[in-house]
C-alpha cells in the first residue's frame, strides 16, 4: 500500500524549534514526528511511501537514508522552490500513486492511536473518492457532511463564512466535524485536478466536487488524536506517547 506523509510545513507555530529543523523532524516521546509517523504507516502494511519537502527538505532527506529508509520504498516530492498547500502537495506527488489503488494521506504533526487498517477498509467498502479522519473536537472551521456521511459544505463559525457547491447550503442542518488530516483518496481524484493550478488547498478542492463524487467522513469514538503543530501540544504528545 502506498502513502503520501506531508512534511513540508513551516513550522511556524513551533518557533524557535523550527529555526534550524523541520517540524518533521523535532523530537517527541524521544524519536522525531516523521520517525513516528513513518513506523505506524510501516506497521499498518504501507510499505510505498512519498514525503513531500520544503522548509530545511535536506535535513529529511538525509535523517530518512540514515535510518536506512526504515526499510521500505521511500522518495520525496521536492516542494523547496515553491510550496503548493496540500491539494497541490498531492496533485505534484500523483506520479507515484500508479497502480490504481486508494492511497493515504497523513500529516505529519498529527499522533493518534486510529487504526489505518481499519480506515482503509473502510473507504474500500463505502466507495467513495475520499474518505475524511474526522472528529467532533471543538475548532473554528468545521466539515459539513449529512446523515450519509457525505460532505456537503464548509462553516467557519467565527467569521460565519460558509462554502458550498450546493445552492442555499445552510450549515445548521448537517453534522459539524473537524477535519484531522489523515485521509485516504481514491486516484480517480487527479482527473479532477488536470487544469488545476500547482497551488491549491485540498479541502477547497474537496468542497468543488463534493456535488459530483462521495466525500465521507470516518470517525471513532474511541480514537484519541493530537496535532502537535503548536508547543502547548507538545506536552501532551509526550503523555500520549507513554
Amino acid at each position: 500500500m502506498k502513502a503520501l506523509i506531508f512534511a513540508a510545513g513551516l513550522g511556524t507555530r513551533l518557533k524557535p524549534l523550527t529555526d534550524n529543523m523541520p517540524k518533521a523532524l523535532v523530537t517527541v516521546g524521544g524519536k522525531p514526528l516523521l520517525q513516528h509517523t513513518i513506523e505506524k504507516l510501516k506497521d499498518a502494511g504501507f510499505n510505498e511511501i512519498i514525503i513531500n519537502i520544503h522548509h530545511f527538505g535536506e535535513q529529511i532527506i538525509n535523517f530518512v537514508k540514515s535510518c536506512n529508509y526504515f526499510g521500505i520504498r521511500i522518495e520525496f516530492s521536492n516542494e523547496q522552490d515553491k510550496l503548493l498547500d496540500t491539494g497541490g502537495g498531492i496533485k505534484k506527488a500523483s506520479h507515484f500513486f500508479d497502480d490504481g489503488k486508494p492511497f493515504l494521506v497523513h500529516n505529519v504533526d498529527i499522533l493518534s492511536d486510529i487504526d489505518l487498517n481499519d480506515l482503509y477498509s473502510f473507504h474500500l467498502n463505502n466507495k467513495a473518492i475520499a474518505t475524511l479522519v474526522c472528529s467532533e473536537r471543538q475548532t473554528t472551521r468545521y466539515l459539513c457532511f449529512d446523515s450519509d456521511k457525505l460532505l456537503k459544505g464548509w462553516v467557519n463559525k467565527k467569521t460565519g463564512e460558509t462554502k458550498s457547491p450546493f445552492s442555499g447550503f445552510d450549515f445548521t442542518q448537517y453534522n459539524e466535524m473537524a477535519f484531522s488530516g489523515i485521509h485516504v483518496i481514491d486516484p480517480y481524484i487527479f482527473s479532477y485536478m488536470k487544469n488545476l493550478t500547482d497551488k491549491f488547498s485540498i479541502i477547497d478542492f474537496y468542497l468543488s466536487i463534493c456535488d459530483r463524487e462521495n466525500i465521507i467522513y470516518y470517525s471513532t469514538e474511541n480514537s484519541r488524536m493530537i496535532d502537535v503543530g503548536k508547543h502547548e501540544s507538545l506536552i501532551l504528545a509526550n503523555k500520549f506517547l507513554s
